[in-house]
């Protein structure tokens, strides 16, 4: 990423390449929907009105197989499908974003700030990188952001390309940091929160194996993005990154705009831990509040009105291809869904577990939850699903149900940074100009190490009889 004001960038190869793995997979379900069976289990509503899977009514056979044209069209046809309203709002928060951050950095401003930042915190920045990831760790463990921190993901890139990193090491001080957050689950609203109500479980209780999974995961992160980036070019402590700064009213004027606005909608958002009746909104709250701060603090630094559509147009159109890899990421849950063949492989995993001890049948749910994430990214629509089958499986098998539930968000979270079929992630890394390819080779070590980390977590968990 470039230093001066051409305003955000999307390369070709790199939409090119995501398009094409999303694709691959996209094939790749097709295929299985004429090697496994149709299924389905039964379903009922509890009490907040959620449908959830009946374990008394059982599963049963049914015709499975979807049309070759209604799988061709599926990106399409996902927008009429149960839950769209929030694959819309997606859409909708990408754009707004798009516009943005494009105006943000037409103007200017984004690089006056960023300029200032790496002045200020150039001679501490390996600490600045440890605040940065525990900050990020900390919104997604305790009220649940994921999505809601995209637009910072930009400009934490940005930041780290000054301090003499790169692209990569700014997505994984942001995004990966939260997606980690996410996972560990300390007080996280919509895994542990939502998983433990249908578990008929204490809201939060369980939590010190969380913090303790908090602690460890944030240490592990630290030092992947940490080595990562001493090896680079510009990486050794003795790097010389502090330069002059001149100041500029106008632009001091609008970094404060953007900062107060800005702060008070990340502020909402950690006050939706807390105030239920938000928490359904936080995406639009932050959507509405990175637009106003864009907006305010623009035309405060100096860019006229026109200039400013302008650049906020440009973003949305630059922007735009990456729906076409979120429908097509959304198609793939789809085309399971009308083919009836996500239940029996739901149904497969039940059966299996039924054969394994408990140390094989925890990691199992683990491996299970991993599974689903691929298809079904949303942590909350993925308890619904799973939830009333592994409680069950809890019971029968004397499993601790809040060992089951870490489980679960284990499973749920870290691959969100991972798996292509991520809207979030997939927007991250069109905004930080970077390749799926070049992500992936970057963060599968630590996913792999992660990987092992917690899995020894849940052998401890069962252990001491968490």
């Amino acid at each position: 990423m470039d230093r001066d004001n051409k305003g955000l960038n999307i390369s070709t190869k790199s939409f090119v390449v995501a398009i094409a793995v999303i694709f691959a997979l996209m094939l790749l379900t097709y295929v299985l929907t004429f090697l496994i069976p149709g299924g389905e289990y039964a379903r009922t509503l509890d009490e907040a009105g959620n449908t959830v899977i009946d374990t008394q009514g059982g599963y049963h056979q049914v015709d499975g197989g979807i049309p070759f044209w209604k799988w061709l069209l599926s990106p399409f046809l996902v927008l009429g499908s149960d839950g769209s309203a929030a694959l819309i709002a997606v859409l909708i928060f990408l754009l707004v974003i798009g516009g943005a951050f494009n105006a943000l950095m037409v103007s200017g401003l984004m690089h006056y700030m960023l300029d200032k930042l790496v002045f200020r915190f150039g001679h501490v920045r390996y600490q600045l990188m440890a605040v940065l990831i525990l900050f990020f760790m900390a919104m997604g463990s305790l009220v649940g952001s994921f999505e809601e921190v995209v637009p910072l993901v930009p400009i934490v890139v940005t930041l780290a390309v000054g301090l003499g990193w790169d692209a990569v090491t700014g997505v994984g001080m942001s995004l990966l940091a939260a997606g980690c957050g996410f996972a560990a689950g300390v007080a996280n609203p919509f895994t542990i929160g939502v998983a433990q109500s249908l578990a008929g479980l204490p809201m939060f209780s369980g939590i010190w194996l969380r913090a303790l999974s908090f602690v460890c995961i944030y240490l592990l992160l630290l030092w992947f993005v940490r080595s990562h980036a001493k090896k680079l070019p510009g990486g050794t402590e003795q790097a010389d990154v502090v330069k002059d700064h001149t100041r500029d009213p106008r632009m001091d004027r609008g970094l404060l705009l953007f900062g107060v606005i800005l702060g008070a909608g990340i502020l909402l958002v950690l006050l939706s831990g807390f105030i239920p009746a938000i928490r359904d909104y936080t995406m639009i709250i932050v959507a509405v509040m990175f637009l106003a701060a864009g907006i305010a603090s623009t035309l405060s630094s100096g860019m006229g009105l026109r200039n400013m559509g302008k650049a906020f147009l440009q973003g949305i159109l630059t922007i735009s291809p990456s729906i076409l890899m979120i429908l097509m990421a959304s198609s793939i849950k789809y085309t399971m869904v009308e083919s009836h063949i996500l239940d029996t492989i739901l149904h497969y995993a039940v059966e299996t577990a039924a054969t394994m001890p408990k140390a094989g049948l925890i990691l199992f749910i683990y491996l299970i939850c991993l599974v689903m994430n691929f298809f079904i990214p949303s942590g909350s629509a993925k308890a619904f699903l799973l939830i009333p089958l592994i409680a069950p499986m809890s019971q029968i098998f004397g499993l601790s149900m809040q060992l089951c539930i870490v489980a679960f968000a284990f499973g749920d979270g870290f691959s969100n940074v991972f798996y292509p079929t991520n809207a979030a992630l997939l927007i991250s890394l069109g905004l930080a100009d970077v390749s799926y390819g070049k992500w992936a080779r970057y963060s599968w070590k630590f996913q792999l190490m992660n990987l092992i980390l917690t899995s020894a977590l849940l052998l401890f968990g069962l252990a001491v009889g968490y």
